[in-house]
Formats: C-alpha cells, sequence, structure tokens
C-alpha cells in the first residue's frame, strides 16, 4: 500500500482519519501509532518486528545516555555501540547483496566456482528509520533535546506512516512539542489536504507518465544521442517529481494531523552551483549529512585539505546511503563531492562568478548527468548511456523510443517543465505588477483537478511504487 494507491485513498487514509478525529487529544498518538505500524505491517508484515525492534532499542539507548555521566568514556562507548547496532542492521539489508555478487564476481574471474546466495530484502523505509534513531541517540547526548520517556511519544515519531517510508528525515526536535500539543483543526486538514493533492498530481501526472521513457532509454544498447537525451532528462524530471511528490504528500499528511514538517525541497533545478543545489535538494538528508558527519569530522575548521576530504566523504557516504544495488550510487555520491570540492576551490581562489543563466545551465548539465549515473543499472550501462549523450553512437530517435513516445508523455514533459518555471514567472509577474487574481484563481483550483485526474489515472492502471522506496 503506497499514497499513490486505491487501497490507501479509499480505505485507509478515510478509517485511519475518521479514528483520529474521534479520539480523545491525548489518545490521537496511540492511534496514529497503531495505525502507522498497520500501514507498515501491510507493505511487509515480516519487518514490522525489525521496525519495532529498532524503535525499543532507540528508546532504551536514549534512557541509558541520558543516565550515564556526560564526561565519562562510558557514554562515548554507549553511543558508539548503539549507532554501530544501527548502522550494522542497515548494512545487512542493504549491502549484503552488493557485497556477495562482487565476491564472486571476483572469485569467477580467477575459475573458482561462485557460492549460492540468497538475496536479502530491503525493508521498506529502513534507511530513514535508521538516520532518525541515530540523530535522536545524537541529539540527546548533545542536549540538543530531552530524552523522551514515553516509549508511545518516541515510536510515533519513528513509525509515523506519512513520512516513515521515504522521508523526509525528521528530527525528533522538530515534533517533540507537537507529539504532546498540536492542533488538528480545519485549517490545518485543508492545507495538508491541498498539499498532499499537489504531491500527487506531481507523483501520478508528471513522474509516472514518464516512467516508461526512462525505462526505455535505459534498457537500450548503444542509445543513440536524442534516446539518451531524452532518458536524461526525462529521469531527471522523473525523480524530482516523484521524491518531491512523496515529500508534499508526506508534509500535507503531517498537517492534516497536527505536524508541521520542514521542506524537503526547493527548487534544486534553479541552482546556481552545486553547493547551492544541495541546499535545495532533499535538505532533510543534506543537513543530516552536514550536520552528523561534516561537521562530526572537522568541516572546515581543521585546514583547507581536510575540508576537501571531508566534503569528497559525506558526498561518497550519502552516495552509498542511497543504494545497496549497485556501486554506481557511490560513484555518484564521490561525483558531487568532487564538484563540491571544485565550486569551493572556486569561489576561495577568488575567481569571478559566471553569469547567473550560465551558472544555472553548467550546474543543471552536472546534475543531469550525474542522474545518468545514478539511474543506470551498472557501470556498463553508464557508460553506454555517456556514449549516447557525447555524440559516439547514431544520433537520430531510435525505433524503441519512437514506439513508446505518446503525446502524454510530451504533455507530461511539458507539464513538469511549466512547473518548474511557474514559481519563477510568478514572482517576477508580482513584482512588477502586483498579486494577480489569476494566480490566485489557478493556484486554488488546480489542485482539486490534478488530484481527480490522478486518482482516475491510479483506477485505470497499476500502481507505480515511489523511485524512493528503492533506497
Amino acid at each position: 500500500m503506497v499514497f499513490a494507491s486505491l487501497e490507501f485513498l479509499i480505505l485507509f487514509l478515510p478509517a485511519f482519519m475518521l479514528a483520529y478525529a474521534l479520539a480523545r487529544p491525548g489518545g490521537r498518538n496511540h492511534v496514529l501509532l497503531l495505525g502507522s505500524w498497520f500501514f507498515y505491517g501491510w507493505l511487509s508484515p515480516a519487518f514490522l518486528l525489525l521496525h519495532i525492534v529498532l524503535t525499543v532499542i532507540g528508546w532504551i539507548g536514549g534512557l541509558l545516555v541520558e543516565h550515564t555521566r556526560e564526561d565519562s568514556r562510558q557514554r562515548i562507548r554507549l553511543l558508539v555501540v548503539l549507532i554501530t547496532i544501527n548502522v550494522l542492521v542497515l548494512c545487512w539489508y542493504k549491502y549484503a547483496n552488493i557485497l556477495a555478487a562482487t565476491f564472486n564476481q571476483l572469485i569467477t574471474r580467477y575459475g573458482a566456482l561462485p557460492f549460492e546466495w540468497q538475496k536479502v530484502a530491503l525493508p521498506a523505509g529502513l534507511s530513514f528509520i535508521v538516520l532518525q534513531v541515530i540523530s535522536y541517540l545524537v541529539d540527546v547526548h548533545r542536549h540538543v533535546v530531552p530524552v523522551e520517556r514515553r516509549f508511545t511519544n518516541f515510536a510515533t515519531y519513528l513509525a509515523m506512516f506519512g513520512h516513515s517510508i521515504a522521508g523526509p528525515i525528521i528530527r525528533y526536535d522538530w515534533v517533540r512539542q507537537e507529539l504532546n500539543q498540536r492542533y488538528f483543526n480545519a485549517q490545518n486538514f485543508a492545507l495538508g489536504s491541498r498539499r498532499f493533492m499537489i504531491g500527487m498530481s506531481m507523483k501520478v501526472l508528471v513522474a509516472d507518465s514518464l516512467s516508461p521513457l526512462v525505462a526505455v532509454a535505459f534498457a537500450q544498447q548503444n542509445p543513440s544521442f536524442v534516446d539518451a537525451w531524452i532518458g536524461c532528462l526525462a529521469y531527471s524530471l522523473q525523480l524530482f517529481f516523484d521524491f518531491a511528490g512523496y515529500s508534499a504528500m508526506a508534509i500535507g499528511l503531517g498537517l492534516m494531523l497536527g505536524f508541521h514538517f520542514p521542506e524537503n525541497f526547493n527548487h534544486p533545478y534553479w541552482a546556481r552551483n552545486i553547493q547551492d543545489f544541495w541546499r535545495r535538494w532533499h535538505i532533510s538528508l543534506s543537513s543530516w549529512l552536514r550536520d552528523y558527519l561534516y561537521i562530526g569530522l572537522g568541516g572546515n575548521r581543521r585546514g583547507l585539505w581536510k575540508t576537501y576530504r571531508n566534503l569528497f566523504l559525506i558526498m561518497a557516504i550519502g552516495g552509498l546511503w542511497h543504494g545497496g544495488d549497485s556501486w554506481n550510487y557511490v560513484l555518484w555520491g564521490a561525483a558531487h563531492g568532487i564538484a563540491l570540492c571544485v565550486d569551493r576551490a572556486w569561489s576561495r581562489n577568488g575567481l569571478p562568478d559566471l553569469p547567473a543563466p550560465l551558472a544555472h545551465v553548467v550546474t543543471l548539465l552536472f546534475v543531469c548527468l550525474a542522474w545518468t549515473l545514478f539511474r543506470s543499472p551498472d557501470f556498463a550501462t553508464a557508460l553506454d548511456m555517456y556514449a549516447g549523450q557525447f555524440g559516439l553512437h547514431a544520433f537520430a530517435l531510435g525505433d524503441a523510443m519512437a514506439a513508446t513516445l505518446r503525446p502524454a508523455h510530451g504533455i507530461a514533459a511539458a507539464l513538469g517543465v511549466a512547473c518548474l518555471l511557474l514559481p519563477l514567472c510568478q514572482a517576477r509577474a508580482e513584482s512588477r505588477f502586483g498579486e494577480l487574481w489569476l494566480f490566485r484563481a489557478v493556484g486554488a483550483l488546480w489542485p482539486v483537478c490534478g488530484f481527480l485526474l490522478s486518482f482516475a489515472l491510479i483506477a485505470s492502471r497499476e500502481t507505480v511504487p515511489f523511485l524512493y522506496f528503492q533506497f
């Protein structure tokens, strides 16, 4: 069951909201916790137990850290043990398969027989849950937040079905007060519903419609120049509207229940440099990497070369976090790490800034080329796509892509580009002409129209999972 499915929209969400509305304010955390565990168990009953075990470890671990003397080595060792347990659980489920496959590839090169390996399934949302537990434990250690003594509150924080499967990565400090007191009212519900409908429109109307083009482009051998760039640009739009759509739906669901989650995207494709891009893309992850890894490694306080080392390492680790079925994710993260180092060296040495339009184009070009590596199932496929993008294969549209292209794909792409450009156009129009009634009218009506069309499409085809479910 995912947000963009009939089971969620027709069965789960109405039943849950009714139970939540009827519950007393003091009992709504219990309703939310049980509903979230049911939602998670629907996705994977076998992994619900693992989720609960990690919740218990995080809650008890926080209590132990709080009760251990602050300046003692025992407290540091305890924190390291708790973090290691969470990291090992994540590594087993996320990286055992690729390590086994890599080992088999190595030994077969020397004539040995590969050993049998049964793939380990990755529990949905495990990556996000582990990062949230680690951030809570570190924040308790740093006295950023007080320890949570109520198990229900802590379990609700981790399990909230709005964000537990694919983010945003919510820190305990952001919801601590609202776990104890929040406003479940008509205004929050209306604003949250609107945000939820916008997110669903982004996911279903744009991301899902572009999915066939992406699949065909990255499945071809020797893709042409046109095929490779159609696939690359379609994936750049698909990934943004899929993940930003999920984040908008999660933020909307949270607001419907009385929680205020921070934004996870801020027009990332309008970034002027790669550092600006990471301030705008997957903000909850980039800020987590900054606050819990980059600063922990010393940040920019220990000299120039260590600063470059830290920038490279956190991006490589961020790439590794994204997936365990291909080493391409690590290479993608390393590429962004190198880009951050180049960007920092450029500004540090006083080199002139590029003109704004050119800076936007250069940044977007690098991001899109990096997405090619991110999307490719293996390095050979990425090299094949890059060869196509740089004109080393044929130029014209290939037969497979021509057979796949439909007017709906062009409409989806145009709609996506329009959504990216609209905020800039609206800001410029309002600065020149003031607030226009047309923008207000469109802003009020289109989420409902988009939701109804999305619902019709969901009812007429199979459910398309969110891309970040695999991470």
